[in-house]
C-alpha cells in the first residue's frame, strides 16, 4: 500500500511526515528548507510510492486564510504541475504548532529542544497527517 505524506509548509522551512505502509501511524520524516522542497520530493518520490500528499492550510482562528496561505497555495500549485500523479489535499493546520510544543513538553524536551523550530515543524506535519488519518480511517 502506498504511503501518505504530509507537509507543513512555512516561509523558511517545511516539516514532512509520512505514514507507515499500512497508513495507520504518522511519523516525522524530516524538516527541510522550503526552497529545496521540489528537489527533495523529486528524489524521495523516485524511491517511494506516494499517492496522496496532505498539506497544512494556514488559517486564522475565524477560519479565514492566514497571511502565509497565499505562499503555501503558490508553492503547492507549482508542485502540482511537477508531480501530476499525486493527489494533493488540504488539512486545517490551526493549533498544530501549539500541539507540537505541548507534545514536546510532555515528552520531557529541554529548553534547547523546545526552541528547535525544525522539530516543531516536523511534529506539526505529523499532527496534520495523523488528523487526516483519523478523520478518514473508514475511507482508506
Amino acid at each position: 500500500m502506498p504511503r501518505i505524506m504530509a507537509l507543513d509548509i512555512g516561509l523558511k522551512r517545511t516539516g514532512i511526515a509520512i505514514t507507515d505502509s499500512e497508513q495507520i501511524i504518522a511519523t516525522g520524516l524530516t524538516t527541510i528548507l522550503t526552497k529545496d522542497l521540489s528537489a527533495f520530493l523529486t528524489k524521495y518520490l523516485s524511491t517511494e510510492i506516494i499517492k496522496i500528499i496532505v498539506v497544512g492550510m494556514p488559517k486564522n482562528l475565524n477560519n479565514t486564510p492566514s497571511e502565509s496561505a497565499s505562499f503555501v497555495k503558490q508553492t503547492i500549485d507549482k508542485l502540482r504541475n511537477q508531480f501530476l500523479s499525486i493527489t494533493w489535499l488540504w488539512e486545517d493546520e490551526r493549533f498544530t504548532s501549539k500541539l507540537a510544543y505541548r507534545s514536546m513538553k510532555t515528552a520531557g524536551a529541554g529548553k534547547k529542544e523546545m526552541k528547535n523550530k525544525s522539530t516543531v515543524d516536523m511534529l506539526s506535519a505529523v499532527i496534520i497527517l495523523q488528523s487526516y488519518l483519523e478523520r478518514n480511517k473508514q475511507q482508506l
